[in-house]
């Protein structure tokens, strides 16, 4: 861990759907911290409440259907203000100056996130102007600038572009431009590398890492591949049916994993010159739909005991910065009251 100092805290989140089939726990009480300066990974399989929860930072949850029903989302200034984003208005003043100036996000795709009638120039001159007090001319300046430093080139000719003109590697280099022409605190990547193939991939998550140290920024990474969580992550939080079922130092959760979900996870990844065959988890996710006050992987777990189908979890601390939401730790872990 980089440093000791939050960014953000994110305690007992709840976002919900209204649907015709029950109310759908997308995120059920999720806490975890950002600290500043650190890249925290976020895995979990598809549907596990990944990007509901980064949506939720954001206060862009889908509406009418979406809501924060409970919970805080503390964002910690450097002026010392600590605001919690839960209570503000989606489209009030101080919302809209927290995404301009505090926050920004990389969509998973760019092709769907960047305007097909504006030049991408034009879009990250827009973010510019907006948390800048600069004029035309200045913003257009900057942006060259953003281009060059996203691997962007020729930049002067580039600026004038549209998306459809480039590349799906240099749309997602786009979008992490348009993302930083606000210099966030905190850069929220939603599996910005999904759709790009291995080459480009690399090739993104190496400019993440510089332009986080050049900006000073907290990352947030958002995956299902943990060979990519595992090369980004400074921490890593799993994530499943929209709960956090497991906390740790990356190093830590690779080579000592605590919950049978992560273990599980691990063991289902192909490896060149690997001698174990892969052990896929059994059964699949359960809907979010009325799940029961019990462990909610105890259905998939090979080592269920009877208390995981009747009683919820609390969370252990199973190590030091090491949480885990499993029984497995009620004799030997410690009840984290947190």
């Amino acid at each position: 861990m980089k440093n000791k100092d939050k960014l953000l805290e994110v305690k007992n989140l709840r976002t919900y759907f209204d649907t015709r089939r029950g109310l759908a726990k997308a995120v059920d009480g999720v806490s975890f911290d950002v600290y500043k300066g650190e890249t925290l990974g976020i895995v979990g399989e598809s549907g596990c409440g990944k990007s509901i929860t980064s949506l939720s930072i954001l206060n862009l949850v889908p509406q009418p259907k979406g809501k924060i029903y409970g919970g805080e989302i503390l964002l910690h200034r450097d002026n010392d203000e600590v605001i919690d984003i839960a209570k503000l208005k989606r489209t009030g003043k101080k919302m809209k100056d927290i995404r301009r100036k505090d926050t920004a996000m990389i969509f998973q795709d760019p092709m769907s996130s960047l305007s097909p009638v504006y030049t991408v120039g034009s879009q990250i001159m827009e973010g510019i102007m907006l948390s800048h007090d600069v004029n035309k001319s200045e913003a257009r300046e900057r942006a060259i600038e953003m281009l060059r430093k996203v691997g962007i080139s020729p930049a002067e000719q580039r600026i004038n572009d549209y998306p459809y003109q480039l590349s799906g590697g240099m749309n997602q280099r786009a979008m992490i431009a348009v993302a930083l022409s606000s210099n966030p605190s905190l850069l929220i990547a939603d599996e910005p590398t999904t759709a790009l193939d291995v080459t480009v991939e690399a090739q993104i998550l190496e400019l993440m890492e510089d332009l986080q140290q050049e900006y000073k920024m907290s990352i947030m990474f958002i995956s299902h591949d943990l060979d990519v969580i595992g090369e980004i992550s400074d921490r890593v939080v799993v994530m499943y049916t929209g709960k956090v079922v497991e906390v740790a130092e990356v190093e830590d959760l690779f080579y000592n994993p605590s919950h049978p979900y992560t273990q599980g996870l691990l063991q289902s990844i192909p490896k060149i010159g690997r001698k174990k065959e892969l052990k896929p988890i059994s059964g699949s996710v359960p809907q979010i739909y009325n799940l029961p006050d019990a462990c909610h992987f105890a259905p998939r777990c090979p080592h269920k005991m009877d208390i995981c189908t009747k009683k919820e979890p609390p969370v252990f601390d199973v190590g030091e910065g090491h949480q885990s939401k499993c029984w497995l730790y009620e004799e030997g872990g410690k009840r984290n009251e947190g």
